[in-house]
């Protein structure tokens, strides 16, 4: 066989490892509103910067057994750029084989996540497969494993990211769960652990695939799903811009962007935004789209415990990570999926020496047996956990409420706070005066029969209260508040901080590793 005949042999296997499973599978694809493993790859990188691994590795598949057609194994891997930047990739292919798993199509991603790790660069996965190939037994479920230690070993290294473009079910849930973020595909993706039919077996509910574990299940109720896509295309930008806010790995800072937005910036409404009645809510998020870079909040968890809100900002160019308490959901309480949601978040920003600012204005954590037997205390311990163990700089605000254990957790000066603020607006004390005066005075209002004096005396008692033990000025008079800052002023204030923290060094004793509450 001459040159000429070598190549065109090679261009031949090409042609055919990209067309899948065949256009047949490609339409059925595309009919499901899905696109194709080559497809998602092309929308996430940069133009003609893809460069694959492993397009000829494969093994005897069910549709070919008999050693006829060439079926590439479902998986396509590889390298390429998102601005500028290096990622690693994986796509499953639902066209070969249902996107099943077998021990080379594990070894195609072990390989590419091998190499992410010695670069120093993110990896991102994008799923679609309907699990392990039956037909490679315990061979595939080894395969499972040996990227799940990947997944181990790169966490807190590396930035990894999940999209889930269609089925993701048993042993495969497990990698995207641990991975740094997930994204989903609304009415097109699904994960769980066992299938409807096993559910209706055992338990004898009937559930369908999107009651069971679709992306508006994971996005809202289990927290799986930290953004929730209109479609793939969506997702996949969600990537690119969540990726521009993050270093390639543990050993780098976040990359700058160019800013036009003046850092000495006020806003006059932040002054009047706390409403004058203690218990009337406001949004937080309208805090933060004014105090960051030209309003640009990129938020993760966005309907998972919405009574606490984290996500991705720029203050002058510098990524951070805000976490900030939500006083229009829940009075902003602490519960425990927003401990969990806010615990994560704090120990992503950490691993990858992403600042933290922290917007505070929280009534104390929920009450209550379902809280309680659900286990609060360990919950919100992972909060407490996760701020005090956080060496990246810290910067508080207390716009309102800051009472109780929740003073404390939320990046108080006490765990580490590098400098923290409030507002003249801010409360911060053992409790919210109503309790206060119940426990200080309550021999004295059980004496008074009548209701308009009892309800007098207790108005007075509270104002009282509020007076001698609520101001910012009491905390501040120990050193716990570094200032008490205009409103108006919290951008100025906050790039100011930052870029005085920026050369900032703090260690944690040695040790394997921390035993994190769980």
């Amino acid at each position: 066989m001459g040159m000429q005949e070598k190549l065109e042999k090679l261009m031949q296997l090409r042609d055919q490892a990209r067309l899948g499973g065949g256009e047949d599978k490609t339409a059925i694809q595309h009919k499901k509103g899905k696109l194709t493993a080559r497809e998602r790859i092309d929308l996430l990188l940069d133009d003609g910067s893809f460069e694959e691994f492993d397009m000829f590795v494969s093994r005897s598949h069910p549709e070919s057994a008999s050693g006829g057609e060439y079926l590439p194994e479902g998986v396509v891997t590889g390298y390429g750029t998102i601005d500028g930047r290096l990622v690693y990739v994986f796509s499953q292919d639902f066209t070969i084989v249902g996107g099943s798993l077998s021990e080379m199509y594990a070894q195609k991603i072990c390989k590419v996540m091998d190499k992410a790790m010695k670069m120093g660069a993110p990896v991102i996965g994008i799923n679609d497969s309907g699990g392990a190939r039956i037909q490679e037994g315990v061979k595939s479920l080894a395969g499972y494993a040996e990227i799940f230690e990947r997944n181990i070993l790169a966490s807190g290294v590396i930035p990894q990211i999940s999209a889930i473009f269609g089925p993701c079910a048993g042993g495969a849930v497990y990698s995207p769960a641990l991975t740094d973020y997930t994204i989903m595909s609304k009415n097109t993706s699904y994960m769980f652990v066992t299938g409807p039919k096993v559910v209706k077996t055992v338990t004898g509910e009937t559930v369908t695939e999107e009651q069971l574990g679709g992306a508006f299940v994971h996005g809202t109720k289990s927290g799986v799903a930290h953004f929730v896509a209109d479609d793939e295309k969506e997702g996949i930008s969600l990537i690119r811009k969540l990726l521009s806010f993050l270093p390639q790995n543990n050993l780098e800072d976040p990359p700058l962007a160019q800013n036009d937005d003046p850092i000495d910036r006020v806003d006059d409404k932040l002054n009047t935004i706390i409403p004058d009645t203690a218990n009337k809510p406001y949004d937080i998020k309208d805090v933060i789209q004014s105090i960051v870079d030209n309003g640009e909040f990129l938020e993760v968890h966005e309907n998972y415990a919405p009574n606490i809100v984290v996500g991705f900002s720029r203050f002058n160019g510098m990524p951070v990570g805000i976490v900030a308490n939500q006083p229009s959901y829940l009075a902003g309480v602490l519960d425990i999926n927003a401990s969990r949601k806010a615990a994560r978040f704090v120990r992503f920003c950490d691993a990858f020496n992403v600042p933290i600012v922290t917007l505070v204005d929280v009534p104390g954590f929920l009450p209550g047996t379902a809280q309680e037997y659900g286990g609060i205390i360990l919950n919100g311990a992972k909060l407490l956990f996760a701020y005090g163990e956080a060496t990246v700089p810290k910067v508080t605000i207390v716009l309102r409420k800051a009472y109780g254990g929740a003073y404390d957790v939320m990046s108080s000066k006490h765990l580490r706070g590098d400098i923290n603020y409030a507002w003249p607006t801010a409360e911060i004390a053992v409790m919210g005066p109503r309790g206060a005066i119940d426990i200080l005075h309550n021999r004295e209002i059980q004496t008074i029969t009548d209701a308009s004096a009892r309800a007098e005396f207790c108005a007075k008692k509270e104002q009282e209260y509020i007076n001698k033990f609520t101001t910012p000025y009491v905390a501040a008079k120990f050193g716990y508040i570094d200032d008490v800052i205009e409103p108006r002023n919290t951008r100025f204030r906050i790039i100011r901080a930052l870029q005085s923290l920026a050369t900032k060094k703090d260690t944690n004793p040695a040790k394997k590793h921390s035993n994190i509450p769980m």
